[in-house]
């Protein structure tokens, strides 16, 4: 019978060798978006059983619990806006039914969308923990009081600008622990690092400033402003551009160090805010699925469109695809009513709806 002090040292070391012996990946914290709500996600014991975690992140868990459940929403984010910004796309960010690894085998490879995947993951858990910040949800922090005094523009900075340092720097810790524990002289580490830093620069780059009027009957002579960050949506659009614009990346040694460097010699080096990966992607055309991939039979598209990325040609892999009519409800026939709603009629409507072949 094993004593005390035996169980309590061999429970790390059961750990580590479980992360050693089964394939891990960066993203597989996305899995907490899989747990139910009542199950929690901070806490010594509940930390060392979410599967989904690396050693050094369940140690993130451990000693800031608080903010766990900002990371488990972040997840939630990564899934939702990653679906909305692919959804006209062959690879529509679909997940597998079940598992730590919520998109697939398709993650392990270092393609663009792995690269989309870790730069919109970093940017959420930032967006996610400076909300909480901002909130007082979390006693390590609030709003970001450094903004202060008179603007070049002549305004006033006051209110509760949005802490996004302490947001970043979270992200940072948890986000990037993966990445630095696999050293940094390998490809993929560098290119998650570098996607994931590029996701917290979309925030950045995108800040917003919001103000309110002060003065006799809205006269605005005095100006008070604060900074927030921009919508998570407008997030995901800029890292969508960044994916379209991505640069493919090979591991080049300059000296003593490592580095990546465009594949092609004539293409710029990337930017610090740029999108990189290392391979090329699949087609997605056709059902995977040992690399959750569920091809494309099915999907429905646009069949009036040749050339835009959610044509028919381009979703089906070629011309297979079908025309069906379909009956909708809509709204129609809407009415402001005084004061305040609008009311509307429940129409039915006949629509031609595209399909992939199966």
């Amino acid at each position: 019978m094993p004593t005390v002090s035996t169980v309590n040292l061999t429970a790390p070391l059961l750990l580590l060798l479980l992360w050693a012996t089964h394939p891990t990946m960066a993203t597989n914290w996305l899995s907490l978006a899989r747990l139910p709500r009542s199950r929690p996600v901070s806490g010594a014991a509940p930390c060392a059983r979410l599967r989904g975690l690396t050693p050094g992140q369940v140690g993130v868990c451990r000693a800031r619990g608080e903010v766990m459940e900002s990371v488990r929403k972040a997840a939630e984010m990564v899934i939702e806006e990653c679906q909305h910004q692919f959804r006209n796309r062959r690879w529509n960010c679909s997940t597998t039914p079940r598992g730590i690894n919520v998109f697939g085998r398709v993650m392990n490879q270092g393609t663009r969308e792995a690269a989309f995947v870790h730069a919109l993951s970093s940017a959420a858990v930032a967006v996610a923990v400076t909300r909480a910040c901002t909130r007082g949800e979390l006693e390590r922090c609030g709003c970001d009081r450094k903004v202060r005094g008179i603007s070049p523009e002549g305004f006033q900075w006051s209110g509760c600008s949005d802490n996004l340092s302490y947001g970043v720097a979270f992200s940072q810790t948890f986000v990037d622990e993966p990445e630095r524990a696999k050293g940094m002289s390998a490809g993929r580490p560098l290119m998650n690092l570098h996607n994931n830093e590029a996701g917290r620069k979309a925030i950045l780059h995108n800040m917003q400033v919001e103000c309110k009027c002060h003065g006799v009957s809205g006269s605005c002579e005095l100006r008070t402003c604060w900074k927030v960050m921009p919508p998570f949506r407008r997030v995901g659009v800029v890292l969508k551009e960044r994916f379209d614009g991505a640069t493919e990346v090979r591991l080049t040694r300059i000296g003593s160090r490592t580095a990546l460097l465009p594949r092609d010699p004539q293409v710029k080096p990337p930017a610090a805010r740029d999108l990189v990966y290392l391979a090329p992607s699949p087609d997605f055309c056709n059902l995977d699925p040992d690399n959750g991939i569920p091809g494309t039979a099915g999907r429905r598209c646009n069949g009036t469109s040749r050339l835009a990325p959610d044509g028919c040609e381009l979703v089906c892999c070629g011309p297979g695809y079908r025309a069906g009519r379909a009956e909708v409800v809509q709204r129609c026939s809407c009415k402001f009513s005084w004061c305040c709603s609008v009311r509307c009629q429940q129409c039915k409507n006949t629509v031609t709806i595209h399909t992939c072949r199966v």
